[in-house]
Parts: structure tokens; sequence; C-alpha cells
């Protein structure tokens, strides 16, 4: 072998192990955003079903809905001002995206027969 190769040999190893882990990395990274993603289209789901709910006079089945429909662990967030009620739905946080925590609000006006 001569000996102006000597100093190269293994590099393409070191090069495959630095890529399959940056390929990792991007995979994991890429696999939470899609989790997070879907979190926050399951906490705008549940918000538009609470804040109907609530607009109806049912908060209690809201508190079920949400259990139902939101992301694990979600809190929840209604407040009444007038005839508006306005629901969020926060999910937890998104361990590999630096605590993200996806959420969604929806708004409703409370019907004629429901008081605030």
């Amino acid at each position: 072998m001569p000996s102006r190769f000597r100093s190269e040999r293994g590099s393409v190893t070191v090069e495959a192990a630095i890529a399959l882990c940056a390929f990792v990395v991007m995979l994991t990274v890429g696999i939470s955003a899609i989790g997070a993603v879907v979190a926050g289209l399951r906490a705008i789901d549940a918000a538009a079903e609470i804040a109907r709910l609530v607009a109806r006079g049912d908060r209690a089945r809201g508190e079920q809905a949400l259990r139902q429909l939101g992301p694990n662990g979600a809190e929840l967030s209604i407040k009444v001002d007038g005839d508006e009620v306005s629901v969020t739905v926060t999910a937890e946080p998104v361990p590999l995206l630096l605590g993200i925590r996806p959420s969604g609000t929806a708004c409703a006006v409370l019907e004629p027969e429901v008081s605030g």
C-alpha cells in the first residue's frame, strides 16, 4: 500500500458512522415533529367540540370530550366573556422539541337559553 493512503485508512468508516448518527438524530426529530403536529390537530378538534358543548350549556360533557378527543395529558381552559365562549386545549410538552406545547383554541357563542 502506498504511503500516501495510510493516513486516510478508516476514514470512510468514520464518515459513515457520523452520517448514520446524523440520520438517526434527524429521523428522531422528524418523528417528534410529526407527533407534535398530530397533538396540535387533536387539540384543535377537541377545543372546537368542547366550545360547541359549553355553548349549549353542557360543560360536563365538554370535559368528557377532552378525555376522548384531546391529546394525552391535555389541559383545558374555558373562558366565558359575555355571550362568547373561548376554549383552549393545551397538550403536554414534546420532549425532543425543547418543550413545545401544541395547543388549539376555538370560540363559540352561547345559546340564548344558556347563561355564562
